[in-house]
């Protein structure tokens, strides 16, 4: 990996049932440098995300069993320390304004329609951790 790559030592944890979907997801952003984990369903990804502690997460909606705003709500209910307060983007084909509005009230902070354009996705990321780095106590100086 090279340093300038803008995700490079990033854990991001892509919940998605849609195996092409996850497959495209994570081969971008290895591609800028990640380390990715990807997982088929939001029960996989509550039961992973204490252990992984990402650094952002990205999640489709429309899952099967349970789907991304009760996922979302139910990451927002962890203590910070368990993956609470993990920046995280709602990444689905449900585009329109309403959406958008039910996605940032669930929980994440950015919604971005699929398909998505992968030089797009790595810069949403990117700002997006940042954001969180600088408003949290640890890199508020860096702001």
């Amino acid at each position: 990996m090279q340093a300038n790559l803008p995700l490079t030592g990033l854990r991001i944890l892509v919940v998605d049932d849609d195996e092409d979907s996850r497959f495209y997801v994570s081969i971008v952003l290895e591609a800028d440098g990640a380390s990715v984990t990807a997982v088929p369903s939001a029960a996989s990804a509550i039961e992973i995300l204490p252990k992984l502690k990402p650094d952002a997460l990205i999640c489709d909606i429309a899952m099967p069993d349970e789907d991304g705003y009760t996922f979302i709500r139910k990451v927002r209910s962890l203590k910070a320390d368990e993956g609470g307060r993990v920046p995280a983007i709602a990444l689905t084909a449900y585009a329109d304004s309403e959406d958008r509005i039910c996605a940032l009230e669930a929980g994440f902070q950015n919604h971005v329609a699929k398909p998505v354009d992968p030089s797009e996705l790595v810069a949403i990321i990117a700002n997006l951790v940042t954001l969180s780095q600088c408003l949290s106590s640890k890199y508020h100086d860096l702001c």
